[in-house]
């Protein structure tokens, strides 16, 4: 099987050297890896263009730089990035992933994820469980369904791939490309490492505040399809995290601020399917409540 790495990054100069050596430690090497700087100002592309000089395998690429917006994640700018990367790959490839620069990665986390390609032939996308490192110096698991795959850690076989991209420049594609792979009748999974999770050095949300980013996840949350019930079993869930009211009171607004604004989600077809999946695993998550 040979695996394609693509790994996007836009001023990660404090988190590309501990994610590089991470790379350098995988027990299996990536058949092509490509470092795409989308445009940075400071000097992760320097560090890049070092760690791809005497490895054959890897090459360090660079995207123009593009003027400031208020949320590049609004137009998924790295998907974007890592779009662009596939069209330059010049290998034939059977899995590609999709890194971001700021993951610290446990080193079979290649190796184990091959694995998995190759003893499941329905596996269509796949990553890896990630944890957070608290700051009593304790790691965590940030939380997400088992069949979720986080945008960190993308990888996909090609015949998926190709059956689900291209997908829109928008928020919610990292769960669209789910959905889409599912309805075509691959399964999505997140592992965990057999030797650890990789760890996201910058948690996701960590760079616009805790508030925005439980809107952001309504906001998401509408433009990938979901209803108003599964809004509202995530607001509830969100009631046992940080902050508990007003992060609950955050994502719904969002969900609803996408939807009176009439904002781009996906079509009729994902939204009757992404349905369907939701109300199987609330008759699940009942069935297991209630009383034997």
């Amino acid at each position: 099987m040979r695996l394609a790495v693509i790994a996007c990054f836009l001023n990660e100069e404090a988190y590309l050297p501990a994610f590089l050596t991470s790379l350098e430690s995988q027990q299996r090497a990536p058949d092509r890896l490509l470092l795409v700087d989308d445009g940075s100002s400071d000097g992760s592309l320097r560090l890049a263009e070092e760690f791809a000089r005497g490895r054959p395998y890897a090459r360090a690429l660079s995207r123009p730089r593009r003027p400031p917006t208020r949320d590049r994640l609004a137009a998924a700018a790295e998907l974007q990035a890592f779009c662009w990367g596939v069209e330059q790959l010049d290998i034939a490839w059977d899995v590609v992933a999709k890194l971001d620069g700021d993951l610290r990665l446990s080193p079979q986390t290649l190796a184990e994820l091959e694995r998995r390609f190759e003893e499941n032939p329905r596996l269509g996308v796949a990553g890896a469980h990630l944890s957070v490192i608290t700051a009593s110096g304790r790691e965590v698991r940030e939380r997400g369904h088992p069949h979720h795959v986080r945008g960190p850690t993308k990888f996909y076989r090609r015949e998926c791939f190709e059956q689900v991209f291209p997908l829109p420049f928008r928020l919610g594609w990292d769960t669209s490309d789910e959905v889409q792979a599912r309805m075509r009748g691959w399964q999505t999974e997140s592992f965990a490492m057999p030797d650890g999770d990789p760890i996201h050095l910058r948690p996701t949300g960590s760079r616009d505040g805790a508030l925005r980013k439980h809107r952001r996840d309504g906001l998401t949350t509408y433009a990938y399809g979901a209803g108003p019930l599964w809004v509202l079993v995530g607001a509830t869930r969100r009631l046992g995290g940080r902050p508990r009211v007003l992060g609950a009171l955050n994502y719904v607004f969002g969900w609803l601020m996408a939807m009176l604004r009439s904002q781009p989600r996906a079509d009729h077809d994902q939204r009757a399917f992404l349905a369907s999946e939701h109300r199987r695993r609330l008759r699940r998550a009942l069935s297991s409540r209630a009383p034997r």
